[in-house]
């Protein structure tokens, strides 16, 4: 049997049938988030629509229908209810993100605070955590307090790496906390809401919310090694964008932790704005400790997460998400 592989996404379907199932429960995700964000006042429409249309690999909306594959029955419609949330809330904090980046591109179109500005940016960020918010209320109170939880982790990590380590705070265990919450925390919840709507364990319900957390973390990881030891004609994006936001990721950590004092430490002191000092800068960090000890890192991190999985039922549910597993680590090498 083929395997039908979502790109960039990493989840590979070995089932057609499940696959079919999982495109028509995202093509339902996609029609209620067209839906929820209409309005009589045409630019609310036309903003929110922005980042909608711009499309996305929509990786969240896939784990909660696939989380949903794992009992003998689920229940469809808060199960979509459920995915779309999750996206929802995803696309509003894009908006915040860009406005404090102050992004110019997003998802191969020019960003909404580019396109707009930054208060409309902001606003529509704001409007669509109010429908999520609307939409999450019809999953019942347990629903809305798990999605009120995750946007307060959401914040909690913005502020965190926004804020950054604290003295005397081992900044590698102060990014690992930071990237649980801004990015495993959201992915953890949506693998969660798709178990809640079928009639899996609380054991599993709690094994895929832990596998989204691991999983998602494990992501960011593999985009910080991406950014450094992949060519551009490989990744599709430009090596170094880290670098010259002064983002500090863990191969850096980790390399500056081996080398104090070194060249590679200076230049990673600050942003790195001058391109010839950016190609040094890589290079450093290519043949450095720090960028093997975070693939050392990611694989640690992906074995985790199949570790979670071992209390779900063997199929091809369970296959798809142990695709993910790998696919964080091979799409680095």
């Amino acid at each position: 049997m083929t395997s039908s592989e979502r790109a960039g996404t990493g989840f590979r379907f070995s089932d057609p049938v499940l696959a079919e199932l999982v495109q028509g429960g995202l093509d339902e995700v996609e029609e209620l988030l067209r839906a929820v964000v209409r309005s009589e006042f045409h630019p609310v429409m036309e903003t929110s629509l922005h980042l909608v249309e711009a499309g996305g690999k929509r990786i969240r909306p896939l784990f909660t229908i696939l989380s949903a594959q794992f009992g003998s029955t689920w229940d469809r419609v808060n199960v979509v209810k459920a995915a779309a949330v999750v996206e929802l809330t995803h696309l509003a904090t894009l908006y915040h993100d860009d406005v404090m980046d102050e992004a110019t591109m997003r998802r191969g179109a020019e960003s909404a605070n580019a396109k707009w500005d930054n208060s409309i940016a902001i606003l529509t960020g704001d409007y669509l955590f109010a429908h999520a918010s609307a939409l999450v209320a019809d999953l019942g109170t347990g629903a809305a307090r798990i999605i009120a939880e995750t946007f307060s982790e959401l914040v909690t990590g913005q502020m965190r790496e926004t804020m950054g380590p604290r003295e005397g705070e081992d900044p590698v265990a102060h990014y690992l906390t930071t990237i649980a919450e801004k990015t495993g925390s959201l992915i953890a919840t949506a693998a969660r809401f798709g178990a809640m709507f079928s009639d899996v364990t609380p054991e599993q319900v709690e094994a895929l919310r832990a596998y989204g957390e691991v999983i998602g973390a494990a992501f960011q990881i593999s985009d910080d090694v991406i950014d450094i030891a992949s060519p551009s004609e490989e990744s599709g994006k430009t090596p170094g964008t880290d670098l010259r936001e002064g983002v500090k990721t863990l191969p850096m950590l980790y390399a500056l932790e081996e080398e104090p004092g070194s060249r590679l430490a200076t230049l990673l002191g600050g942003p790195v704005e001058d391109d010839a000092e950016v190609l040094e800068a890589l290079e450093l960090l290519r043949v450095s400790n720090g960028l093997a000890r975070a693939r050392k890192t990611l694989d640690e991190y992906a074995d985790r997460a199949r570790e979670l999985l071992h209390v779900l039922p063997r199929g091809t549910a369970r296959d798809a998400l142990e695709s993910v597993s790998e696919y964080v680590v091979t799409r680095t090498r």
